[in-house]
């Protein structure tokens, strides 16, 4: 299959690198230079405008920075530039009023298009596991699952447009809230004289276990290899992760839904982002307690 992908940052360059594995011709586009080097390194080709990128495709995919510029580029420089009867697939995280909104004008250009988002951050963008929450027509679904398939271990149909986007931001919603969760937990635990290999052993097969805490613990030496053992680099970064309860809160509001613990997780990382660790991975959050 011949597919264009649109953005190869930290996310982006691996999931483009994985189609290229897969067997796929791969047309690629990135602002950044160096982006662009890498990706023709790992067997893509490369172009100098997005509107080049997608002539003659079967598929173009994206993983760009927000809202805004997910609009923009396919209202400008994909439809009515991809060839007619392509499947547009973005996999960036944004609004779910503007993954509608593109979602519609594809329709009404006679594009399939889905939103799909991904879960499991940069290790797992460039091992091709990641797990996409794909929102679009039963049709759209099927066409997008045979590109999505080859970067991640799993793609699940959440319902029409814009319900990737929805599963995406309550799915980080509560990633943040229980990150703080478990890093307020070992720090007590270990004001309290605890030792943290020793909670850790006994939080992770009791009812306070969350995937926080077995698979991402933010203490550095306890449980599974994190970005705890490398400094809090690496991961998922701070700024993201306010990105995403920033997103979620703007969501909450427009359904009128309390998410009080959301709010105070948002308003945490936001202070934690503006003291300078916008880089830092968010598991990072548990020095500041």
């Amino acid at each position: 299959m011949k597919i264009a992908f649109i953005g190869l940052g930290n996310m982006g360059g691996g999931m483009a690198a994985n189609l290229v594995k897969a067997g796929h011709e791969v047309r690629a586009f990135d602002l950044s230079e160096v982006a662009l080097a890498q990706a023709k390194e790992h067997g893509c080709r490369t172009f100098a405008n997005a509107q080049e990128t997608v002539q003659d495709v079967d598929a173009v995919v994206s993983m760009l920075p927000n809202g805004g510029i997910v609009e923009r580029v396919f209202t400008s420089d994909v439809i009515g530039h991809a060839p007619a009867g392509t499947v547009l697939i973005d996999c960036s995280t944004i609004d779910v009023a503007t993954a509608r909104k593109v979602g519609e004008v594809a329709s009404a250009a006679g594009y399939d298009m889905v939103d799909a988002p991904v879960s499991g951050g940069i290790a797992a963008a460039n091992a091709g596991t990641l797990t996409f929450m794909v929102g679009g027509t039963e049709q759209a679904f099927k066409r997008a699952e045979e590109v999505l398939k080859d970067m991640g271990k799993a793609v699940i149909h959440a319902g029409g447009a814009g319900a990737g986007q929805a599963a995406k931001i309550c799915n980080n919603m509560l990633l943040g809230i229980h990150m703080i969760g478990t890093c307020e937990a070992f720090a007590m635990a270990q004001k309290l004289g605890l030792d943290p290999q020793t909670f850790y052993d006994i939080s992770s097969v009791s009812s306070g276990q969350c995937w926080s805490m077995t698979s991402y613990c933010p203490v550095p030496g306890v449980g599974p290899a994190t970005p705890a053992d490398n400094g809090y680099q690496g991961g998922f970064a701070t700024a993201l992760m306010l990105k995403d309860l920033k997103l979620a809160m703007e969501a909450a509001a427009t359904a009128g839904v309390d998410t009080r613990m959301g709010r105070r997780a948002k308003e945490i990382y936001e202070a934690f982002d503006a003291a300078g660790n916008a880089t830092k991975d968010f598991s990072a959050i548990i020095t500041e307690l």
